[in-house]
């Protein structure tokens, strides 16, 4: 590994200190490099304040150094005014003389703009430093304006033998309650801590009925993501907490489009590809990731129409007496880890 790219790999590193507190905007680190040496450096921290390069530049206690230093950062400098004013701007008036970016931003407000207006300010400006890096870092970000379409992750966990929960249907209350929980309280909070960082999570009708989940983040603070529901013909009564208004919440069904307060009915064509027009519609809402956490039938149906892009799956040394049969995936693993006795294992779409 060369200098620039360990330069690179600590924007990375900053940048991810903004994760669940920046979207949709993606996350950013800076960092101000003068005679190998850092004098500066910063990332975004949250939606609507200042980016990484301001906070870079404004963390600088030596101010004239600066212009003899190179700034190093993940994504594209923004060139147009939106919640704050241009990155470029404050580079080009600091006069520095070389700006290193590990890639483009494909927001078509950016998309090369930023490059352009560094370069004809007599910038030199390197790009694509550990692009690769950069790309997975911000996929969500990435292929929501590559794709125009959400980011979709499938999540699940599962027992020794196989099932993704109990059946309700075949045992008593008691035993389902007992039996219902695959994972410990470490997943648990690890699962809500990713709901900060993710747009919106969506469940199916049955798991609405059957766990009444309240699909927050209660267990890790931060942001709470919108909650998407799969209701076709609007059976689910107004009393489970996905109605509670906390959240904003997408009803999905083939009845009605209604907005009350939080709770936003958008209506679908069930004969038709539903989840691509979903996807579309979502676009709108600027939500750029999707966790599908059930049930089954959802994460089949996405599965078997290669509608996903990342699959998280908690696999337990748990067994359960009756249940429900847990999809099967077959993708790259990118991940690993062991929490709790609990395997975690992730998977990328090919």
């Amino acid at each position: 590994m060369n200098a620039t790219e360990f330069w690179m790999l600590r924007c990375i590193e900053l940048a991810r200190l903004g994760a669940g507190q920046v979207a949709p905007n993606p996350m950013v680190g800076a960092v101000l490099v003068h005679n190998n040496q850092i004098i500066g450096e910063g990332w975004h921290q949250k939606f609507g304040h200042a980016h990484a390069e301001v906070n870079a530049i404004n963390s600088v206690l030596k101010r004239k150094l600066i212009p003899e230093a190179t700034l190093y950062v993940n994504l594209e400098p923004c060139a147009h005014t939106g919640k704050t004013p241009p990155c470029t701007h404050l580079i080009i008036s600091h006069n520095i003389k070389k700006v290193v970016v590990g890639m483009l931003d494909p927001n078509p407000l950016v998309a090369g703009n930023g490059i352009a207006l560094l370069r004809a300010a007599g910038i030199e400006v390197e790009l694509n430093v550990l692009n690769e890096q950069c790309l997975d870092f911000n996929k969500r970000f990435i292929h929501f304006y590559t794709h125009n379409k959400p980011y979709v992750i499938l999540k699940w966990a599962q027992t020794r033998n196989g099932f993704i929960s109990p059946d309700a249907n075949k045992m008593s209350a008691e035993k389902f309650e007992e039996e219902r929980h695959i994972t410990g309280m470490l997943v648990q909070k690890l699962v809500h801590k990713w709901r900060t960082q993710e747009d919106a999570i969506m469940v199916a009708t049955n798991t609405a009925l059957t766990d009444n989940p309240a699909l927050n983040n209660r267990a890790f603070e931060g942001r709470a993501p919108a909650r998407i529901v799969l209701d076709q013909h609007l059976r689910l009564h107004g009393s489970l907490k996905l109605f509670d208004q906390s959240q904003k919440t997408f009803i999905v069904n083939a009845i009605k489009e209604e907005v009350d307060g939080n709770n936003t009915f958008l209506k679908l064509n069930f004969k038709e590809d539903w989840f691509k027009q979903l996807l579309d519609l979502l676009v709108k809402y600027n939500i750029q990731s999707i966790v599908v956490e059930g049930g089954a039938t959802l994460l089949n149906h996405l599965i078997l129409h290669n509608l996903w892009n990342e699959a998280i799956v908690f696999y337990s040394p748990k067994n359960i007496s009756n249940g429900i049969k847990a999809p099967i995936i077959f993708g790259k693993i990118i991940q690993q880890d062991n929490l709790d006795n609990i395997q975690m294992t992730q998977y990328r779409n090919l």
